[in-house]
């Protein structure tokens, strides 16, 4: 293992987490160490530790002649079997714009390989033979999801928000809806959204974990670019827009973009991915930030993708995080990010996709010695505990169970703990043999976590899984077949047993 890169970061207890000793319900969610919401104590040589995405392969060229070398505010999501990409196709030369900007469109069916689809929707210099499916004006930051509200319209299951999508209309954020992600129309004629700057990638999306649309978009704050949001059940009719909430003490830094997302494996854990601007070089890199609420953000001041990064990131504006975060059919054990490069540098412009461990955003881990992380009090549901860990050199983790006041649980402590060692997302932890916590279910009960050279990702209650259809099919047959063979040995295989209209043998 590489070094690593210790982050330190201020608690925020007040802000997202309980008061210290109270019960925190958690259920069966998973808990991942983006925040301190769950952690009580670090102790020895553990502490938070910010992961850095790995740079892949280039997953796609602006070189089409309505593309080009300022294309950008990419977004990437998965709609079944297929991975969608949507991006703004733009171009400049000697400081001036070489076409009007378009909204172009790419597929994927592993999120590798992408291919350009010839749409016949836009006509381009005399012909539709391309992948537009959107052109100016609303071409600069047209920003598109898939909708998951369950009472979406069969002619609005895609929806978007981009800019000044009217000529000669008010100024503000346009909604747009779509029934198959291709084909787009208005959904009004005026902004639904008004308050704010909005020359950025603006998105929303629906938060099912809260039950309505959110938006987050770009403000100025005292001449800073920063980031609004507002909240909608219907698309068209917003709340007033707030400011995002930052703990004390964060730095005042221009914030370009957001990224903001639910993050599927615990979706009542937002993430996002801003892109941090300084004005005086013009350059940018992605940053890491959380939330609970959706309103207040925790941020993580190192660059998750330096411009040192593979090429072409160190240029005006090189480096933004695309809108997205997908898992790829080939792997269970990663996500997959999308960012930009080359951006004014070339005759095209670039996306690379990077890869994240699965949960594995922010660790808590201890190397050199031992650490230990002690969580406050959750109220759990489920009969096991799993964890998303990892260890290197001769490393291990171990789990204690304490009551509320911090005493251990018979039965559950270091000493009964198996020691784990290796590299797994799902790992059930087990003492003395027994894997079942069942019994402390409901009631406060803290983790102390034991860490040697060891990461630690997140962690869950579960029940255990029903047995399968074809579990119980199989066993079925076994016992019939036995049951059979019980028979045989009271009567001829060529006489079987008779069987009544009720099922009972006469």
């Amino acid at each position: 293992m590489g070094p690593r890169l210790l982050v330190t970061v201020a608690l925020i207890a007040g802000t997202f987490a309980p008061a210290l000793g109270s019960p925190i319900d958690i259920g069966t969610r998973r808990e991942l160490f983006v925040d301190d919401y769950v952690v009580d104590s670090l102790s020895g040589t553990a502490a938070f530790d910010l992961k850095k995405p790995q740079a892949q392969e280039v997953s796609l060229v602006t070189g089409e002649p309505w593309e080009g070398n300022t294309s950008g505010y990419f977004t990437v999501f998965q709609d079944g079997p297929l991975y969608r990409m949507y991006y703004r196709g733009w171009h400049h030369e000697d400081g001036s714009m070489a076409h009007p900007e378009t909204t172009c469109y790419a597929e994927s069916t592993d999120g590798i390989n992408w291919t350009k689809p010839s749409l016949g929707i836009i006509e381009y210099g005399g012909s539709t033979d391309n992948n537009i499916i959107w052109k100016s004006p609303g071409s600069h930051n047209f920003t598109p999801f898939k909708d998951a509200n369950p009472n979406a319209s069969p002619d609005g299951k895609y929806k978007a928000l981009t800019r000044n999508a009217v000529s000669g209309g008010g100024h503000g954020l346009y909604a747009l809806k779509s029934p198959d992600g291709i084909h787009w129309s208005l959904m009004s004629q005026q902004p639904v959204i008004t308050e704010g700057a909005f020359d950025s990638q603006n998105l929303a999306f629906w938060d099912a974990h809260r039950g309505h649309y959110v938006d987050y978009h770009r403000d100025f704050r005292s001449g800073v670019r920063d980031i609004k949001t507002a909240t909608s059940d219907d698309f068209l009719n917003w709340s007033d827009p707030d400011w995002l909430d930052y703990p004390p003490g964060t730095p005042s830094e221009h914030l370009y973009t957001n990224a903001v997302l639910p993050y599927e494996r615990a979706p009542h854990l937002l993430l996002g991915f801003p892109t941090r601007y300084y004005p005086s070089t013009q350059q940018v890199e992605p940053i890491l930030m959380s939330s609970r609420d959706g309103q207040t953000f925790q941020r993580w001041n190192e660059a998750l993708i330096p411009i040192t990064a593979p090429e072409d990131r160190d240029g005006n504006r090189s480096n933004y995080m695309a809108w997205g975060l997908v898992q790829l059919p080939h792997s269970d054990r990663e996500l997959s990010v999308y960012a930009t490069e080359a951006y004014y540098e070339g005759p095209d412009s670039r996306i690379r996709r990077f890869t994240y461990r699965v949960d594995g955003f922010v660790s808590a881990g201890a190397t050199g010695g031992v650490g230990q992380l002690l969580t406050k009090p959750p109220l759990f549901e489920g009969d096991r505990l799993q964890v998303n860990f990892a260890t290197f050199g001769q490393g291990t983790l171990r789990a204690e169970l304490q009551d509320a006041a911090g005493n251990p649980i018979p039965g559950f402590t270091l000493a009964d703990s198996q020691a784990l060692s290796g590299d797994e997302i799902e790992q059930v932890l087990s003492w003395s043999g027994d894997t079942n916590v069942g019994q402390l279910a409901g009631t406060p009960v803290r983790i102390l976590f034991e860490l040697h050279d060891a990461d630690l990702y997140s962690f869950h209650f579960s029940p255990v899984p029903e047995p399968s259809t074809l579990m119980l099919l199989a066993v079925a047959c076994l016992c019939g077949i036995s049951g059979w063979r019980r028979c045989g040995r009271k009567a001829s295989l060529q006489t079987p047993p008779r069987w009544g209209p009720n099922g009972g043998e006469t």
